[in-house]
């Protein structure tokens, strides 16, 4: 793992730690899983009220995605596995 990556990956992970607080307050959370410099994706795992909520993939592009691209601009993608 290269510095560079390991650095993105801490960014990435404060950037989570900001969204948390409002995924919880309604049962959720949210995980960091995995940082792909090659693809520019983020993989995270919902948990909680989140999982099989139907509001789910709009709180996932809407609100996580939206809030790390602005704190990572090299984050393109935030996808749920």
């Amino acid at each position: 793992m290269t510095g560079e990556k390991i650095n993105i990956e801490e960014k990435i992970k404060k950037a989570l730690e900001k969204v948390r607080p409002m995924l919880q307050a309604d049962g959720g959370d949210v995980k960091f899983i995995e940082w792909d410099d090659k693809t520019g994706t983020v993989k995270v795992r919902l948990a909680g009220m989140c999982v099989g909520c139907p509001m789910a993939g709009i709180t996932l592009k809407q609100g996580i995605e939206e809030d790390i691209k602005k704190a990572v601009p090299e984050v393109k993608e935030v996808v749920s596995v």
